[in-house]
């Protein structure tokens, strides 16, 4: 039996999605990066894994619309490859 307890996720500009159901996705994406940008983290990590591409393309579905997210790429081989995809977050005007 799967329990729908909330997940604590550590706000360290690394969000491992392999923990989250895909419909769960659209909504965390959003939350998650504004809780970046509240510590000043720019540079988050988004880690989707290889799989069929399906949830890589709902990700970056999802950072195409954020007014927030400056840009954003494939990692390189050193950070996961297409497994994740590196996200500029852009500075909050203080």
């Amino acid at each position: 039996m799967i329990e729908d307890t909330p997940v604590e996720l550590p706000i360290d500009g690394i969000l491992d999605l392999h923990a989250f159901r895909p419909g769960e996705v659209k909504d965390l994406i959003p939350d998650y990066l504004a809780a970046c940008r509240e510590r000043s983290i720019y540079s988050v990590r988004i880690i989707h894994g290889k799989g069929t591409g399906t949830l890589r393309r709902t990700v970056h579905a999802v950072l195409e619309r954020l007014d927030v997210v400056a840009s954003f790429r494939m990692a390189g081989e050193d950070a996961g490859g297409w497994g994740a995809t590196l996200v500029e977050l852009k500075r909050q005007n203080r």
